[in-house]
């Protein structure tokens, strides 16, 4: 049974936030700290990102239906903010349309599983120490209640 496409773009920002939810839990339980919704300094926004105990940088990009992914082609343009990148997406989606490269996460609302690991691609110092000292600071101002969402720096 086919879902009309109305009915599809009305569950596309619930099925966001549901795999969003699930992907931060995941990235939560495995020792990462995820902020969500983070505009880059190339001014693209990335759905999570997460710093690990070890000071890497990853990011995920949750994608809701084959339309979102096929629409979207940006998802290169966030590789030079991060160790590794990885696709988040709900149980149901059809996971043979995602490129290889890139990690896969499948996630409800609850948690999720990798299915394959987001290779690692390590940042240079420099660049590693400006985004970490930025995601520090999203984090703090977002903890005391401030809106933002820029990485500064």
């Amino acid at each position: 049974m086919e879902m009309s496409a109305s009915l599809v773009a009305v569950r596309r920002p619930e099925i966001t936030a549901t795999v969003t939810r699930g992907a931060a839990r995941l990235l939560a339980d495995l020792g990462h700290a995820p902020l969500a919704e983070v505009t880059l300094p190339n001014g693209r926004r990335a759905d999570l990102m997460a710093l690990d105990r070890k000071g890497r940088i990853f990011i995920v990009e949750v994608k809701s239906s084959i339309e979102d992914f096929r629409t979207d082609a940006k998802w290169g343009e966030y590789l030079p903010y991060c160790d590794g990148f990885a696709f988040a997406v709900a149980p149901e989606f059809p996971q043979h349309v995602l490129p290889d490269e890139p990690g896969l996460i499948v996630c409800d609302g609850f948690g999720g599983a990798v299915l394959r690991e987001a290779p690692a691609t390590p940042l240079a110092g420099a660049r590693r120490k400006a985004l970490t000292l930025a995601f520090a600071r999203l984090a703090a101002l977002r903890a005391a209640g401030v809106a933002a969402t820029l990485l500064e720096g």
